[in-house]
């Protein structure tokens, strides 16, 4: 096979390692001829997208933590696309998903009902923190996102939206907007008016050279601030609490915003698509901080099986009955639904919610004390399962170490460990959250192991 041509046009880093770079072509150029002709067919079928055409390999089966390729080869996988939560083929999962494929019951035409839709949606109230008593679901996040945004104009009777830079909360036009990337909204003509944006909270990168969290956050309310005293008919806020990177707020800042929306009369909206369902170490990543007016979930909701992604938000608010603010195909599929209910199951008839909070210390305590060893891991950040490596050139201007990020990561696949790179220089640690020790060793061993092999 011949290495697929790419585009020198320059891609976006923000939101994963690009596939328009020398090592990429390399890494595929060393793959088995089977391999390399499946992602070829792969390119000649599917619409090329940047981040994902070509394809990094080709799986033969997903289990547990683990990935597997077509030759056999295991990766711990620390990125999952968040779906993961409950492992890959949660079998608890796969059995309910399809004992409710052979009961008939796969699809529910709209003005209809299920039980497995209505258990799940009683399930997210009893587990989300109250007043969060009323569901809304739907096939994505992108979709959720809309429904919520949509909830809060509908409610305020306003129709802009405050949110932030550098976020990322779906490729829908009013998703995109929100979002804080150029990668989704260049070449798309005018997108959705009224959405403004700030700087989320960042300790380690803030620009003013401060070190004091308080003070910094400051810094950062006063953006808010200063955007609301202009705009009075702002509908909401929208943030995921602990960002993808991720940046850790403190419980200040967000008790600080809390406030600010409650002046204002904002609906507080926290993407938790990728936080969510025990994540970061509980339940909810706004367990560690404040409770928003409405909670977006998604990936992991589905199992790991199926697409589902839903919004829960407080009774005040059922005030739409004159509305469609989902009206979705799949609103209520009893298959996806079924998925999701039995990973909650799962997720609290294993612990696994406290496991990722004991793993999450872990590795966290593990890889700060690397960060001794190794000037390049500038800063060390995470809540649960949910850990970021900033990796720099030096330590004094912290200038990302893009290159050396990437080869980082082609290194630790080397060696049985994937992970993914966004913002170019920050390798994200998210494994299932059925990790054990052994496999939390083995991660800290490949990356010290790489660390040690490559230099600056």
């Amino acid at each position: 096979m011949s290495v697929i041509q790419i585009t020198n046009d320059p891609i976006s880093r923000e939101q994963g390692d690009i596939n328009a770079s020398e090592l990429r072509n390399r890494y595929l150029s060393g793959l088995d001829a089977q391999t390399r002709d499946w992602i070829e067919a792969d390119a000649a079928v599917f619409l090329h997208q940047a981040l994902s055409t070509p394809v990094m390999n080709v799986l033969s089966k997903t289990e547990g933590a683990c990935i597997y390729d077509l030759r056999g080869n295991e990766y711990l996988d620390l990125h999952g696309n968040g779906v993961h939560n409950a492992g890959f083929s949660n079998p608890e999962v796969l059995t309910a998903v399809i004992q409710q494929l052979q009961s008939q019951l796969a699809f529910t035409p709209r003005r209809y009902t299920n039980i497995p839709a209505i258990r799940l949606a009683q399930k997210l109230v009893a587990i989300t923190p109250e007043p969060l008593t009323r569901v809304l679901f739907c096939p994505g996040g992108s979709e959720a996102i809309e429904m919520a945004v949509t909830l809060a104009k509908q409610v305020t009777g306003r129709w802009k939206t405050l949110s932030y830079w550098d976020s990322y909360h779906g490729n829908g036009f009013q998703a995109a907007s929100i979002g804080g990337e150029e990668h989704f909204t260049g070449g798309n003509g005018p997108m959705v008016p009224g959405a403004f944006h700030v700087e989320f909270p960042n300790y380690y990168r803030n620009p003013w050279g401060l070190t004091d969290t308080e003070a910094i956050d400051e810094q950062y309310i006063r953006q808010l601030d200063v955007i609301l005293q202009r705009h009075p008919d702002v509908a909401a806020l929208v943030a995921e609490p602990i960002s993808a990177t991720p940046v850790v707020p403190s419980r200040y800042y967000w008790e600080r915003v809390r406030e600010c929306c409650d002046r204002h009369g904002i609906f507080l909206i926290f993407d938790e698509i990728i936080e969510g369902l025990g994540r970061t170490g509980r339940w909810f990543a706004c367990e560690h901080y404040v409770i928003p007016d409405v909670l977006v979930l998604g990936k992991s909701l589905g199992g790991g099986v199926l697409p589902l992604a839903g919004i829960v938000t407080k009774e005040q608010f059922n005030v739409v009955s004159h509305r469609s603010i989902g009206h979705y195909t799949h609103e209520k599929n009893p298959l996806s639904a079924t998925a999701g209910l039995a990973a909650i199951h799962y997720l609290e008839a294993h612990r696994l919610i406290e496991n990722a909070a004991a793993m999450g210390a872990y590795l966290l305590e593990g890889f700060r004390d690397m960060q001794q060893r190794f000037p390049v891991i500038g800063h060390v950040a995470g809540k649960g399962l949910h850990i970021g490596l900033d990796l720099v050139t030096d330590s004094a201007t912290k200038e990302r170490a893009i290159f050396y990020a990437e080869q980082v990561m082609y290194a630790c696949m080397e060696n049985g460990v994937a992970f993914k790179v966004i913002e170019g220089n920050v390798a994200t640690i998210r494994p299932a959250l059925t990790i054990t020790k052994t496999q939390c060793d083995t991660i800290l061993s490949v990356f010290e192991h790489a660390f040690n092999k490559i230099k600056l």
